[in-house]
């Protein structure tokens, strides 16, 4: 039993990890340290992701989720896939299920029971029960998959419950992970690599702007649900939640197979590679661009419109693009594009102006952020007050933020959040609150 005899799950995540203890089960390897040096790498390997319970079968079924071949794909759009397929997966779920059935403790011998017992009930001590690269969420799906994959007794109800997983939750890192950001490497070219760290911020978070919110999900909403939706531009004032929303929305809509993908205006020659990878995923797929806006002499603008709406190529029904910008029309126009042609060199005046103004109106739906008033600006520090536990008179709390936002860029959503940053970490612990 060794990967050789895999068909289609071949080339998988860490296959040296299985490759080594393949071959401690077959008592190929008689190294003093060979035993150890599995086991460390199996628990590394688990707390880096945040595994528990029986580490070899969460390293198994995390090898199984990450491999995309013919049949995971296929599977990921349709769930049970037919014919020689089919076929070739149960030939796979055979050798899986005996690695499954490894006795750990024997493999390693009375010697290494220690560490056996560790790989075969691993607990977790830390509150978050999160790893380094996967939040609570996934990590408790690839455990709840381990757990069933064991006690699978045939080839067919072991495919079966992977079935279920890739039609749920994908295949791969789209499956695994919420937000993305390109690369472009010398050796590989375009890469959209997993950013592993999101802030955890909810739309309910979001103190205020309720009509803005509310657009923003009602096009998502539509967007997930197969109907007609439009791209999205969030503008207006700095620090009035443009980007904290588009966060919102992301954490409120992964479960029903939202994904976000980051990218910045100098990776725009790289958007066609882009959708060419993701046009076809069992995802809906958001294109986000954040603090958007070009100079006169920019032109990356240009691969953006041709996306939007005027190349030869459809834009995919599973891409939208959410944008963030200060500027509505994202473009910058001086005074001399309002002047007439006797003062201004560009013959064609007009139609400049034009081209300016016609990246924003491919935006079907614009949504303006605007600084708070004073009474919502309050309304904003009180509530995070109350939310952080801040034992603080009303009266107090807003003297010093009237303060703060003189001094840190006025009213909005972040310097309120600043100042509550200020009260929690620095003035209340140095005890100089109501002084």
């Amino acid at each position: 039993m060794s990967t050789n005899e895999l068909i289609l799950f071949r080339n998988l995540k860490h296959e040296d990890i299985l490759n080594n203890m393949v071959a401690l089960a077959e008592g190929r390897e008689d190294t003093g340290n060979r035993a150890s040096d599995v086991a460390a790498e199996i628990i590394s390997l688990s707390s880096r992701y945040g595994f528990e319970g029986n580490l070899w079968h969460c390293f198994l079924s995390y090898a199984l989720i990450n491999n995309e071949n013919p049949y995971t794909l296929s599977a990921e759009k349709r769930g049970r896939v037919e014919g020689s397929l089919a076929k070739a997966a149960l030939h796979d779920c055979a050798v899986f299920r005996g690695f499954f059935d490894y006795d750990i403790k024997k493999i390693f011998g009375e010697k290494e029971d220690g560490i056996a017992e560790i790989l075969t009930d691993y607990s977790i001590k830390h509150a978050s029960g999160e790893g380094e690269t996967f939040n609570k969420r996934i990590r408790d799906r690839i455990v709840d998959l381990a757990g069933k994959l064991s006690k699978a007794d045939s080839d067919e109800m072991f495919l079966s419950e992977l079935d279920t997983y890739y039609k749920d939750f994908g295949v791969g890192k789209y499956g695994q992970h919420k937000a993305f950001r390109l690369r472009h490497r010398e050796d590989e070219g375009v890469v959209i690599e997993p950013i592993t760290r999101i802030r955890h911020v909810w739309l309910d978070d979001i103190v205020g702007m309720e009509t803005q919110k509310k657009k923003l999900v009602d096009n998502t909403e539509a967007f997930l649900d197969g109907r007609k939706a439009n791209n999205v531009l969030l503008f207006g004032d700095a620090g009035t939640g443009k980007s904290t929303c588009i966060k919102g929305i992301l954490n409120q809509y992964f479960d029903r197979g939202l994904r976000i993908v980051e990218v910045y205006k100098h990776q725009f020659k790289d958007l066609n590679d882009l959708v060419h990878e993701i046009k076809n995923r069992n995802y809906k797929f958001i294109i986000y661009m954040d603090d958007l806006s070009f100079e006169d002499s920019e032109v990356e603008y240009k691969y953006l419109k041709a996306l939007i709406e005027g190349g030869l190529e459809k834009k995919p029904d599973n891409i939208l693009i959410y944008a963030t910008s200060n500027r509505r029309h994202l473009i910058h126009e001086g005074f001399a594009d309002k002047l007439d042609r006797g003062a201004n060199d560009d013959i064609h005046e007009s139609d400049t102006v034009q081209e300016k103004l016609s990246l924003s109106a491919r935006f079907g739906e614009k949504i303006y952020f605007g600084r708070p008033g004073k009474k919502e600006f309050d309304n904003i520090v009180l509530t995070l007050a109350h939310k952080r536990g801040i034992e603080m008179g009303d009266d107090e709390l807003l003297s010093e933020a009237n303060k703060w936002e003189l001094s840190h860029g006025g009213k909005s959503g972040r310097t309120a959040e600043q100042f509550i940053d200020y009260i929690e970490g620095i003035l209340i612990p140095s005890g100089l609150q109501g002084k």
